[in-house]
């Protein structure tokens, strides 16, 4: 409980800084965080939370992301073992934004991105959004489209 309990408490002054004048530039990295909170037995639903809102954070100029997220892995980069979560049709989607291994992972490592972390894979759907919008997460889209699908869809023509 006490891993559950610190990785919150790093997370949350991460997200929203030590206190008034807090001018630090999130020093203590989500992946952290999060991986702290799976250890609690009980963490499940509180780990997926920290995670969302730590999307919506980084999200917050594309909130489609977020839902695509939700659809993709239920908020997860990591399964209950600590191990990357893939998915489960095509083992070549990995993390939190099923970010197709075969087919991005050369362009991110040119990028300086590594998928296989948090912060990598939220950086690089970043950059697949902004060149394709939400065309690449398509096959999810059923899950997703009533969270403005079209509109995403329509600015990645």
């Amino acid at each position: 409980m006490i891993e559950l309990t610190t990785g919150v408490v790093f997370l949350m002054s991460s997200l929203y800084g030590n206190g008034p004048g807090d001018n630090s530039q999130n020093l203590v990295p989500l992946t952290f965080a999060v991986e702290a909170t799976t250890t609690a037995s009980s963490s499940s639903t509180t780990s997926t939370k920290i995670m969302e809102a730590y999307l919506m954070k980084e999200f917050a100029d594309t909130p489609i992301l977020v839902d695509i997220a939700r659809c993709e892995s239920t908020f997860h980069q990591y399964d209950k073992d600590g191990n990357l979560v893939r998915g489960r049709v095509n083992n070549a989607d990995v993390g939190v934004m099923q970010i197709n291994e075969k087919y991005h992972d050369d362009t991110a490592k040119k990028l300086g991105l590594d998928l296989h972390t948090l912060e990598g894979n939220v950086a690089y759907a970043k950059h697949l959004y902004a060149e394709q919008g939400a065309r690449p997460w398509i096959s999810s889209s059923k899950c997703w489209s009533g969270s403005g699908a079209q509109v995403a869809l329509d600015q990645s023509k």
